[in-house]
């Protein structure tokens, strides 16, 4: 494999095609903040500014603002957006919501913990960028807010009642980790260690269920951790799970822990077996552990975001054990995914295939979408191609 050749593609298509696209549509010159809603050609088609997606923005701009060596324009990008948010996205107590308008109204209430979860990121890379403490200090704020959320995490906005059992969420334990690692890399915090450390235990002990060699991403809190008779609990989401696996072996690498790596290494060999199309070819979107029916109806599209973590999952695990079979599993999705996903008249990836691999929507950003994991998957697939020269 010629990794130059394919580091040179990644960073080519980051810098010369995602990134301009970006930098060109995304940017609210009038109030601040950033339209995440455009269409195949960057037109908006909607002005909703979901805050998962608003601080995704900033993370990104103020990260590839360092990688350049201090860009001023992305850093500004960067620091309008952090400034809209901070003045119009927390509620009074503290979190943040979960939509503003355009003007910046709240929208959404703050009934979801990753608000804060990317409040935290995008403060701590704008930290890293800038070493201005009022970065740090919200970093930590939106950090030990959803640290301190988790338990309830919707709060007094959770609509289950006693009938509906209590589970434990793997996306909460798995952002937890690399949240940690956030902290660490940017704040140099080790503040957060401890609760990286029983997060990681958690998603690599308690989720994974190594007879089925399944990830699950549903458990109960208390008595049996799997359940297998309701749909929520035989829930399975693969590019859920690889993304998290890729945090692991960031946090073992960190740690110096051979023994972790090991043990995500083979989860991922495990979810690859499992999630993986083998008529159509590429990554489901939701699975059920029985192959039962699936209550999401789009269970078995093809979205952009579990491929992207399914590439940078395989070169790190690559990179870091030297089995052969992530490097031909990377070459596998890399065609697949470059080839369904790539639109080759427009800048920007599409997010929405059918199973067949077929374009369902034209869409570049919206609700879900936004300046985050494929940027972030060809900067990281490039830096983990780049350690292999």
């Amino acid at each position: 494999m010629d990794f130059a050749k394919i580091k040179a593609r990644y960073e080519n298509e980051l810098y010369e095609r995602v990134i301009p696209f970006w930098e060109q549509h995304c940017v609210d010159r009038q109030y601040g903040g950033y339209f995440t809603s455009l269409d195949r050609d960057g037109s908006v088609y909607d002005t909703e500014k979901y805050m998962w997606m608003q601080w995704r923005i900033v993370y990104m701009f103020a990260r590839f603002a360092v990688a350049q060596g201090g860009n001023d324009r992305w850093l500004e990008i960067a620091s309008q957006g952090y400034d809209f948010l901070t003045k119009h996205g927390k509620s009074e107590d503290g979190t943040y919501y979960f939509a503003l308008n355009r003007q910046g109204v709240p929208s959404v209430a703050p009934y979801n913990i990753f608000s804060d979860c990317f409040a935290a990121m995008g403060a701590a890379a704008m930290y890293k960028a800038t070493g201005e403490e009022k970065y740090r200090l919200e970093a930590d704020s939106a950090m030990r807010s959803y640290i301190r959320r988790m338990d309830n995490p919707k709060g007094r906005w959770e609509k289950g009642l006693p009938g509906k059992p209590r589970r434990l969420s793997h996306g909460h334990f798995m952002m937890l980790a690399n949240l940690a690692y956030e902290m660490r890399t940017c704040l140099g915090s080790h503040e957060y260690d401890e609760a990286a450390e029983q997060a990681v235990n958690a998603v690599t002990e308690r989720f994974w269920n190594p007879e089925m060699r399944i990830l699950f991403e549903n458990i109960n809190a208390e008595g049996p951790a799997f359940d297998l008779d309701s749909c929520e609990g035989r829930m399975v989401n693969p590019g859920h799970g690889l993304e998290s696996m890729w945090f692991m072996l960031q946090h073992a690498e960190q740690k110096n822990d051979t023994a972790l790596i090991a043990r995500a290494a083979d989860i991922i060999k495990g979810i690859l077996d499992f999630g993986t199309d083998r008529e159509y070819g590429g990554i489901y979107y939701f699975m059920d552990a029985l192959h039962k029916p699936h209550l999401e109806l789009q269970w078995d599209m093809k979205l952009w975001w579990p491929h992207c973590e399914a590439l940078i999952a395989c070169l790190f695990a690559y990179r870091l054990t030297r089995d052969e079979f992530f490097l031909e599993k990377f070459a596998e999705l890399d065609i697949w995914t470059w080839e369904h996903f790539r639109d080759p008249e427009y800048p920007e990836w599409f997010g929405y295939l059918n199973r067949c691999g077929e374009v369902t929507h034209t869409l570049k950003g919206g609700k879900w979408k936004t300046m985050f994991h494929l940027p972030r998957c060809l900067f990281t697939c490039a830096a983990q191609l780049g350690k292999q020269l």
